[in-house]
């Protein structure tokens, strides 16, 4: 698969989340969630990198287990490594359904609560602990 293919398949994975936006970001296509966080940032070989990736956020424990796994696949990114992100090698024939997987675990990991429930297909996001309180003194 090209390259041109490749990041056009990852775009079209980003952009299907909910108010999922691309922007550039360090001269590299990087998608949000909503106007928020970061879910997961292109490296089209950035400072001389060997290989074509997404770098995507992931809960804690889950990049050393995917490195662990498959250190050909996976691997600790620049910069954001320590926080968490593992870096996805996609030059090399990916499994894209994982891809698609990970991609939305970064999402639901940086997404904020409304977010979440429109990905579950629930349009009214739960209220949070705080929101309940207001709610029931307005009574």
């Amino acid at each position: 698969m090209s390259q041109a293919r490749t990041v056009e398949r990852l775009r079209k994975i980003c952009l299907a989340l909910p108010e999922a936006n691309e922007r550039l970001s360090h001269g590299e296509p990087t998608w949000f969630a909503g106007k928020g966080k970061v879910f997961a940032m292109l490296d089209d070989h950035h400072h001389g990198a060997e290989h074509l990736s997404v770098w995507l956020p992931q809960p804690p424990g889950v990049q050393e287990m995917l490195i662990d796994a498959d250190s050909e696949r996976f691997f600790r990114p620049a910069y954001v490594g320590p926080k968490g992100w593992v870096g996805v090698v996609l030059d090399t024939a990916p499994d894209w359904d994982m891809v698609a997987e990970l991609v939305r675990d970064a999402y639901v990991h940086v997404a904020t609560r409304k977010l979440q429930a429109l990905l579950q297909g629930d349009a009214a996001p739960r209220p949070t602990a705080a929101r309940a309180n207001r709610a029931r003194r307005r009574r």
